[in-house]
């Protein structure tokens, strides 16, 4: 039996947020369970990437865990070999090149709400995270990885594709000056072993070891929640937020 089954056999609650339907049935983006005081917020959408429906997903389980009252923690995993593959690019331009700007805004508005959220958050990276899902890794307070399969990498250098002024402040604020350049200048796909020498993540573990390890660091944190959290966080990151929100128009 594998982490998240073991975790599926012990969670407390359940809530299944945007369902998407495929091949006439549904799945959830995203699958938001609580086992004792730490919630469990797991992408389940292929390669994860942001898109309307996610993002709505994303808040509404961030609704949710803001929401609770009490102790708290949240951890963040994805499904199969993908956390998040970050913006889904070739939707975007179909579905909102003529909105592409707001698109942008509203995934960082998710990256932003999850840097400050009122309690811990732990990233268990069980695989690829790419572009907007690497910031959504370094956003978190832990990022832990699995040692043995998946990447971190911001690939736009090799795309020919600027960032936005706040995907650039997130990963200066969140990583070591030198991993933060090479990190965005030479775009290294970096395994968990490196991500961990590096500085992206703490600690890179065996699957098997992933989701635990990820619940028994979130779990005695939990007692720490509170709005003044958040107030806490976002006095720590007030540029990262103010780039977050700038609004690029179309060039």
């Amino acid at each position: 039996m594998d982490a998240w089954a073991r975790h599926e056999s012990s969670k407390e609650t359940i809530s299944c947020l945007a369902q998407l339907v495929v091949q006439g049935g549904e799945v959830a983006i995203i699958e938001l369970t609580r086992e004792g005081e730490v919630f469990v917020l797991r992408m389940n959408d292929g390669e994860n990437r942001f898109r309307d429906d996610s993002v709505a997903a994303w808040n509404a389980a961030l609704d949710e865990v803001e929401r609770a009252e009490g102790p708290k923690a949240l951890v963040t995993t994805g499904a199969g070999k993908f956390y998040s593959n970050g913006l889904d690019l070739e939707w975007a331009l179909r579905e909102r090149k003529d909105s592409f700007p707001d698109y942008i805004l509203s995934v960082l508005a998710v990256l932003g709400r999850v840097l400050t959220l009122p309690c811990t958050t732990v990233a268990a990276c069980n695989g690829h995270a790419f572009g907007a899902g690497a910031q959504l890794l370094v956003s978190q307070d832990y990022r832990l990885m699995r040692a043995d399969r998946g990447f971190f990498c911001m690939p736009e250098v090799d795309m020919r594709v600027p960032l936005h002024p706040g995907m650039t402040a997130l990963l200066a604020a969140r990583l070591p000056g030198r991993t933060v350049h090479e990190v965005l200048a030479t775009g290294r796909r970096y395994g968990g072993a490196d991500a961990r020498a590096a500085g992206i993540v703490e600690e890179a573990l065996p699957e098997a070891e992933l989701l635990p390890r990820a619940l028994a660091l979130a779990a005695p944190l939990a007692a720490k929640a509170h709005p003044v959290m958040k107030q806490i966080k976002s006095d720590l990151y007030p540029h990262v937020l103010a780039a977050l929100r700038q609004k690029l128009e179309p060039a």
